[in-house]
Protein backbone atom coordinates (compact mmCIF):
# COMPACT_ATOMS: atom_id res chain seq x y z
CA UNK A 1 0.00 0.00 0.00
CA UNK A 2 2.80 2.28 1.08
CA UNK A 3 4.67 1.78 -2.05
CA UNK A 4 1.37 2.44 -4.60
CA UNK A 5 0.87 5.71 -2.91
CA UNK A 6 4.36 6.53 -3.12
CA UNK A 7 4.07 5.65 -6.87
CA UNK A 8 0.72 7.81 -7.30
CA UNK A 9 2.37 10.77 -5.47
CA UNK A 10 5.43 10.43 -8.04
CA UNK A 11 3.29 10.33 -10.91
CA UNK A 12 1.43 13.55 -9.68
CA UNK A 13 4.25 15.38 -8.98
CA UNK A 14 5.76 13.75 -12.51
CA UNK A 15 2.08 15.22 -13.92
CA UNK A 16 2.32 18.72 -12.70
CA UNK A 17 6.21 19.19 -13.49
CA UNK A 18 5.81 18.31 -17.35
CA UNK A 19 2.31 19.89 -17.72
CA UNK A 20 1.07 16.55 -18.73
CA UNK A 21 3.38 16.45 -21.51
CA UNK A 22 4.63 12.72 -21.11
CA UNK A 23 0.73 11.31 -21.80
CA UNK A 24 0.54 13.38 -24.44
CA UNK A 25 3.30 11.86 -25.95
CA UNK A 26 2.56 8.36 -25.38
CA UNK A 27 -0.71 8.90 -26.90
CA UNK A 28 1.03 10.05 -30.33
CA UNK A 29 0.97 7.61 -33.12
CA UNK A 30 4.78 6.19 -33.75
CA UNK A 31 6.34 7.88 -30.08
CA UNK A 32 7.97 5.27 -27.89
CA UNK A 33 10.34 5.16 -25.37
CA UNK A 34 9.20 8.59 -23.56
CA UNK A 35 11.33 8.90 -20.84
CA UNK A 36 12.05 11.33 -17.98
CA UNK A 37 14.50 11.45 -15.50
CA UNK A 38 13.60 11.47 -11.73
CA UNK A 39 15.70 14.10 -10.04
CA UNK A 40 15.79 15.57 -6.03
CA UNK A 41 15.34 18.67 -5.03
CA UNK A 42 18.18 21.05 -5.18
CA UNK A 43 19.04 22.34 -1.67
CA UNK A 44 18.82 26.52 -0.92
CA UNK A 45 22.70 26.19 0.10
CA UNK A 46 23.57 25.38 -3.27
CA UNK A 47 21.78 28.11 -4.46
CA UNK A 48 23.05 30.50 -2.54
CA UNK A 49 26.58 29.00 -3.20
CA UNK A 50 25.97 29.75 -7.33
CA UNK A 51 24.90 33.08 -6.65
CA UNK A 52 27.74 33.85 -4.34
CA UNK A 53 30.28 32.62 -7.13
CA UNK A 54 28.85 34.21 -10.21
CA UNK A 55 27.69 37.47 -8.07
CA UNK A 56 24.33 36.84 -9.76
CA UNK A 57 20.67 36.78 -8.16
CA UNK A 58 18.56 33.60 -9.29
CA UNK A 59 14.85 34.55 -10.71
CA UNK A 60 12.42 33.97 -8.41
CA UNK A 61 10.55 30.92 -11.03
CA UNK A 62 13.89 29.33 -12.03
CA UNK A 63 14.93 28.90 -7.75
CA UNK A 64 11.82 27.73 -7.37
CA UNK A 65 11.94 25.59 -10.33
CA UNK A 66 15.65 24.30 -8.74
CA UNK A 67 13.70 23.83 -5.08
CA UNK A 68 11.47 21.38 -6.72
CA UNK A 69 13.92 19.41 -9.54
CA UNK A 70 17.29 20.12 -9.56
CA UNK A 71 17.75 20.15 -13.18
CA UNK A 72 14.92 18.15 -15.90
CA UNK A 73 15.71 15.66 -18.92
CA UNK A 74 12.81 14.38 -20.67
CA UNK A 75 13.30 12.18 -24.23
CA UNK A 76 11.40 10.61 -26.51
CA UNK A 77 11.85 8.64 -29.50
CA UNK A 78 10.14 7.91 -32.74
CA UNK A 79 9.52 3.83 -34.21
CA UNK A 80 10.74 4.02 -38.20
CA UNK A 81 11.55 0.64 -39.55
CA UNK A 82 11.29 -1.31 -36.54
CA UNK A 83 14.24 0.94 -35.11
CA UNK A 84 13.93 3.68 -32.68
CA UNK A 85 15.24 6.57 -33.40
CA UNK A 86 15.45 9.69 -30.82
CA UNK A 87 13.66 12.80 -31.58
CA UNK A 88 12.67 14.69 -29.04
CA UNK A 89 15.25 15.81 -26.27
CA UNK A 90 13.87 18.63 -23.32
CA UNK A 91 16.86 19.46 -20.87
CA UNK A 92 17.21 22.07 -17.98
CA UNK A 93 20.56 21.74 -16.65
CA UNK A 94 21.16 21.27 -13.00
CA UNK A 95 22.47 24.11 -10.79
CA UNK A 96 25.70 22.34 -10.71
CA UNK A 97 26.11 22.27 -14.49
CA UNK A 98 24.43 26.00 -14.56
CA UNK A 99 28.28 27.17 -15.24
CA UNK A 100 29.17 30.33 -16.96
CA UNK A 101 29.43 30.23 -21.36
CA UNK A 102 32.29 32.85 -21.03
CA UNK A 103 35.27 30.86 -19.35
CA UNK A 104 37.80 32.76 -17.38
CA UNK A 105 40.91 33.34 -19.91
CA UNK A 106 43.71 30.75 -18.43
CA UNK A 107 47.58 31.51 -18.01
CA UNK A 108 48.62 29.44 -20.69
CA UNK A 109 46.76 30.98 -23.25
CA UNK A 110 48.40 33.26 -25.53
CA UNK A 111 47.92 36.64 -25.43
CA UNK A 112 46.99 37.49 -28.53
CA UNK A 113 44.66 34.85 -29.19
CA UNK A 114 40.88 35.78 -30.28
CA UNK A 115 37.83 35.47 -28.02
CA UNK A 116 34.48 35.92 -28.12
CA UNK A 117 34.76 39.20 -27.15
CA UNK A 118 35.82 39.83 -30.72
CA UNK A 119 32.57 39.19 -31.91
CA UNK A 120 30.74 42.26 -30.37
CA UNK A 121 30.19 45.21 -31.84
CA UNK A 122 28.79 48.43 -30.75
CA UNK A 123 25.62 48.53 -32.89
CA UNK A 124 23.75 45.31 -32.20
CA UNK A 125 20.35 46.19 -33.59
CA UNK A 126 20.86 44.26 -36.50
CA UNK A 127 21.25 40.77 -34.20
CA UNK A 128 18.50 41.66 -31.86
CA UNK A 129 16.07 44.45 -33.05
CA UNK A 130 13.65 44.74 -30.74
CA UNK A 131 16.14 44.09 -27.69
CA UNK A 132 19.68 45.07 -26.89
CA UNK A 133 21.36 41.54 -27.75
CA UNK A 134 24.07 40.56 -24.90
CA UNK A 135 28.07 41.05 -25.07
CA UNK A 136 31.05 38.40 -24.42
CA UNK A 137 32.45 40.68 -22.66
CA UNK A 138 32.30 41.76 -18.35
CA UNK A 139 29.05 43.71 -19.56
CA UNK A 140 26.85 40.67 -19.68
CA UNK A 141 27.19 37.33 -17.64
CA UNK A 142 25.77 34.26 -19.56
CA UNK A 143 24.76 30.97 -18.04
CA UNK A 144 24.46 28.03 -20.23
CA UNK A 145 21.10 26.45 -19.78
CA UNK A 146 20.93 23.53 -22.28
CA UNK A 147 23.59 22.91 -24.98
CA UNK A 148 20.56 21.81 -27.64
CA UNK A 149 22.36 19.01 -28.93
CA UNK A 150 24.96 21.06 -30.57
CA UNK A 151 22.37 23.20 -32.51
CA UNK A 152 22.88 26.24 -30.30
CA UNK A 153 22.74 27.31 -26.66
CA UNK A 154 19.97 28.06 -24.82
CA UNK A 155 21.43 31.22 -22.38
CA UNK A 156 20.49 32.58 -18.74
CA UNK A 157 21.29 36.00 -19.62
CA UNK A 158 22.22 39.45 -17.08
CA UNK A 159 22.52 42.32 -19.09
CA UNK A 160 24.41 45.88 -18.19
CA UNK A 161 26.27 44.43 -15.40
CA UNK A 162 29.26 46.14 -13.55
CA UNK A 163 32.47 44.52 -11.61
CA UNK A 164 31.53 44.32 -8.15
CA UNK A 165 27.96 44.73 -8.22
CA UNK A 166 24.90 41.74 -7.84
CA UNK A 167 23.27 41.35 -10.81
CA UNK A 168 19.21 40.87 -10.56
CA UNK A 169 17.38 40.82 -13.66
CA UNK A 170 17.83 38.32 -16.23
CA UNK A 171 16.70 37.31 -19.49
CA UNK A 172 16.57 33.90 -21.86
CA UNK A 173 18.18 34.25 -24.43
CA UNK A 174 19.10 31.66 -27.43
CA UNK A 175 22.56 31.37 -29.25
CA UNK A 176 22.53 30.28 -32.41
CA UNK A 177 25.68 28.30 -34.01
CA UNK A 178 26.50 31.20 -36.00
CA UNK A 179 27.16 32.90 -32.74
CA UNK A 180 23.88 35.34 -33.08
CA UNK A 181 22.12 36.22 -30.34
CA UNK A 182 18.39 35.83 -30.44
CA UNK A 183 15.45 37.03 -27.78
CA UNK A 184 13.62 34.20 -26.51
CA UNK A 185 11.40 35.36 -23.21
CA UNK A 186 11.95 37.42 -20.62
CA UNK A 187 11.51 34.89 -17.73
CA UNK A 188 12.49 31.75 -17.19
CA UNK A 189 8.35 30.59 -16.98
CA UNK A 190 7.66 31.41 -20.37
CA UNK A 191 10.70 29.48 -21.40
CA UNK A 192 9.29 26.01 -19.86
CA UNK A 193 5.98 26.59 -21.40
CA UNK A 194 7.76 27.31 -24.82
CA UNK A 195 10.01 23.79 -24.57
CA UNK A 196 7.18 22.01 -23.51
CA UNK A 197 4.72 23.09 -26.14
CA UNK A 198 7.32 22.70 -28.82
CA UNK A 199 7.69 18.67 -27.57
CA UNK A 200 11.47 19.21 -27.69
CA UNK A 201 11.74 18.96 -31.54
CA UNK A 202 15.07 19.03 -33.39
CA UNK A 203 15.90 22.89 -33.90
CA UNK A 204 12.59 24.54 -32.29
CA UNK A 205 14.12 27.12 -30.69
CA UNK A 206 15.01 28.65 -34.65
CA UNK A 207 11.76 29.02 -34.92
CA UNK A 208 12.63 32.36 -33.45
CA UNK A 209 15.35 32.89 -35.43
CA UNK A 210 14.69 34.84 -38.66
CA UNK A 211 16.18 32.20 -41.26
CA UNK A 212 13.66 28.96 -38.98
CA UNK A 213 14.69 25.63 -38.98
CA UNK A 214 15.87 23.22 -41.55
CA UNK A 215 13.58 21.86 -43.76
CA UNK A 216 14.07 18.47 -42.19
CA UNK A 217 13.25 19.96 -38.72
CA UNK A 218 9.91 21.60 -40.33
CA UNK A 219 8.41 17.79 -41.42
CA UNK A 220 8.70 16.71 -37.67
CA UNK A 221 6.85 20.02 -36.65
CA UNK A 222 4.60 19.39 -38.59
CA UNK A 223 3.79 15.87 -38.15
CA UNK A 224 4.06 16.00 -34.48
CA UNK A 225 2.84 19.63 -33.90
CA UNK A 226 0.46 20.15 -36.34
CA UNK A 227 -1.70 22.62 -34.03
CA UNK A 228 0.97 25.38 -33.46
CA UNK A 229 3.11 24.61 -36.22
CA UNK A 230 2.21 27.07 -39.11
CA UNK A 231 4.77 27.34 -42.07
CA UNK A 232 3.15 30.38 -43.46
CA UNK A 233 4.08 32.50 -40.26
CA UNK A 234 7.81 31.60 -40.01
CA UNK A 235 10.02 34.44 -39.71
CA UNK A 236 12.26 32.80 -42.95
CA UNK A 237 9.58 32.74 -45.07
CA UNK A 238 8.86 36.30 -44.56
CA UNK A 239 10.13 39.31 -47.16
CA UNK A 240 12.17 40.39 -44.44
CA UNK A 241 14.26 37.49 -43.50
CA UNK A 242 17.90 37.57 -42.48
CA UNK A 243 20.79 37.84 -44.76
CA UNK A 244 24.50 38.22 -44.81
CA UNK A 245 24.86 42.04 -46.17
CA UNK A 246 27.92 42.67 -48.11
CA UNK A 247 29.40 45.86 -49.81
CA UNK A 248 31.50 45.25 -52.49
CA UNK A 249 32.96 48.69 -53.44
CA UNK A 250 33.72 48.63 -49.58
CA UNK A 251 35.18 45.50 -49.38
CA UNK A 252 37.31 44.99 -52.51
CA UNK A 253 38.11 48.81 -52.57
CA UNK A 254 42.15 48.27 -52.50
CA UNK A 255 41.67 46.48 -55.32
CA UNK A 256 39.44 48.65 -57.93
CA UNK A 257 41.43 50.31 -60.82
CA UNK A 258 40.51 53.86 -62.47
CA UNK A 259 39.24 52.89 -65.94
CA UNK A 260 41.39 53.59 -69.14
CA UNK A 261 39.38 55.16 -72.01
CA UNK A 262 40.01 52.51 -74.45
CA UNK A 263 37.50 53.21 -76.35
CA UNK A 264 37.68 57.47 -76.64
CA UNK A 265 41.27 56.20 -78.22
CA UNK A 266 39.59 53.88 -80.58
CA UNK A 267 37.31 55.97 -81.86
CA UNK A 268 40.18 58.61 -82.22
CA UNK A 269 42.26 56.15 -84.19
CA UNK A 270 39.53 54.98 -85.95
CA UNK A 271 38.57 59.02 -87.39
CA UNK A 272 42.35 59.52 -88.28
CA UNK A 273 42.42 56.40 -90.43
CA UNK A 274 39.28 57.32 -92.13
CA UNK A 275 40.56 60.56 -92.73
CA UNK A 276 43.61 59.12 -94.47
CA UNK A 277 41.77 56.85 -96.47
CA UNK A 278 39.84 59.79 -97.45
CA UNK A 279 42.99 61.80 -98.22
CA UNK A 280 44.83 59.02 -100.18
CA UNK A 281 41.30 58.50 -102.63
CA UNK A 282 41.44 62.04 -102.86
CA UNK A 283 45.38 61.64 -104.27
CA UNK A 284 44.10 58.54 -106.81
CA UNK A 285 41.19 60.70 -108.23
CA UNK A 286 43.51 63.25 -108.75
CA UNK A 287 46.53 61.55 -110.50
CA UNK A 288 43.69 59.94 -112.94
CA UNK A 289 42.50 63.39 -113.84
Amino acid sequence: MEETKENLAYKGVVERLTLGITRILESMPGVVDVRFAERDPADKRSLLSWEQKNSCILPEDLRDFYLTTDGFTLTWSVKLDNECVPLGSMVINSVTRLCPLLQPVSVFSLPNAPSLADLDWEDSTERAPNHTAPHFDARSRIFELDSCGGNGKVCLVYKNCTQGVVAQQSEIWFLDRSLYWHFMTPTFTAYYRLMITHLGLPEWHYAFTPYGPSPQAKQWASLYQPLTYNCDSSPADSTDYFRNKLDPALAFKGKSKTPTPKKKQSAQCSSGGTSKAQGNIGKHSGAKR
